[in-house]
């Protein structure tokens, strides 16, 4: 079986976006957050306050942006991956830290421009971090280095 760079990338992208939309939506159900509402924030970044009056259209949009993002994240692990080989030989060392780093850009600098408007939270802040490490880092490392490792040679 073959396995294109771009299939590699969709099926990290495919299940990190998954595991990270399904752990971040269960922890804002258990807070009385509909799975809606999460999805039109994620849209907000794009469409600012609006998106919240939307309905199931904004919510749809934010699923895509979530995934494209996700796409992202994949493509730039990737890319990274094939300049140092060493990020597909240690996925849950070097997953975990890349989730953190994908936390603190996302936190510190993409939300931040996006039009997205809502006060800091702490709370928020710290629970994300393990959220990150564990279903966006960890899964894109593990998936393509298995790829590269397994399939692609």
């Amino acid at each position: 079986m073959r396995v294109t760079s771009t299939g590699a990338i969709a099926l990290s992208a495919l299940i990190a976006g998954t595991l990270d939309v399904s752990a971040t939506g269960s922890l804002m159900r258990a807070q009385g957050v509909p799975f809606r509402r999460l999805m039109q924030g994620v849209a907000s970044g794009a469409l600012g306050s609006a998106a919240f009056e939307g309905g199931v259209g904004t919510a749809a949009l934010g699923f895509f942006l979530h995934y494209c993002i996700a796409a992202g994240w994949a493509t730039i692990y990737w890319i990274a991956g094939h300049r140092w080989p060493v990020l597909f030989s240690w996925p849950l060392l070097l997953g975990a830290a890349y989730g953190l780093a994908v936390h603190l850009v996302m936190s510190g600098i993409v939300l931040p421009l996006s039009r997205l408007r809502r006060p800091f939270s702490w709370k928020a802040w710290l629970m994300q971090i393990p959220i990150h490490m564990l279903c966006v880092g960890i899964p894109i490392a593990w998936v393509q280095g298995w790829l590269q490792s397994s399939v692609l040679r």
